[in-house]
């Protein structure tokens, strides 16, 4: 969806360079919050059906929302909404938070484990990975029982795969070959 990525990016420069001058955290959230309401198929129906007004989407689009919502985001809302480009706020938000991370010299890391983690444990895997990937790592951890045991971290376009899966898939391939 490289069509979609080129037409998200100028929205998402413009929304950081905005966000940038305020309060960045408060925007991130904000962001993050529109893009998980625009991906919902009830509001991209609602965003595709003729009879509703662009005045009537954008308001049912920030009620929607639970954080507080300013006039600059207001109005990005009702731009997006008038030129038929809602449907784009997922990618916007993926971009956003992209263009943060790269200001802050910190990345997007995916932790799957095959049980669940404690907090303690996912400040002691992250100094580590963060001494790996050399920068700020911000931790989005899931549990994947088919991984058996380990973990698995994507950090961009990064794969650390310890898990016992992977190693049982390299063994097969290596028995196979």
């Amino acid at each position: 969806m490289a069509e979609l990525a080129t037409i998200a990016r100028p929205y998402a420069e413009a929304l950081f360079r905005v966000a940038k001058v305020g309060d960045l955290a408060a925007w991130s959230d904000l962001v993050t919050e529109m893009a998980h309401v625009a991906a919902h198929p009830d509001v991209q129906a609602l965003s595709h059906n003729p009879k509703v007004l662009d005045s009537d989407m954008a308001a049912t689009f920030v009620s929607l929302l639970k954080s507080p919502v300013n006039d600059e985001a207001r109005n990005f809302i009702s731009m997006l909404v008038e030129n038929g480009r809602i449907a784009l706020l997922p990618e916007i938000g993926a971009q956003f938070q992209a263009l943060k991370n790269a200001q802050e010299g910190a990345a997007d890391a995916d932790i799957t484990s095959a049980f669940a983690i404690s907090d303690a444990q996912v400040s002691a895997l992250l100094l580590v990975l963060e001494k790996r990937f050399g920068r700020k790592l911000n931790p989005s951890v899931s549990v994947d029982n088919n991984l058996i045991g380990g973990v698995r971290v994507v950090v961009g376009d990064e794969v650390l795969d310890t898990s016992v899966r992977a190693r049982l898939q390299q063994m097969h391939v290596a028995l196979a070959a």
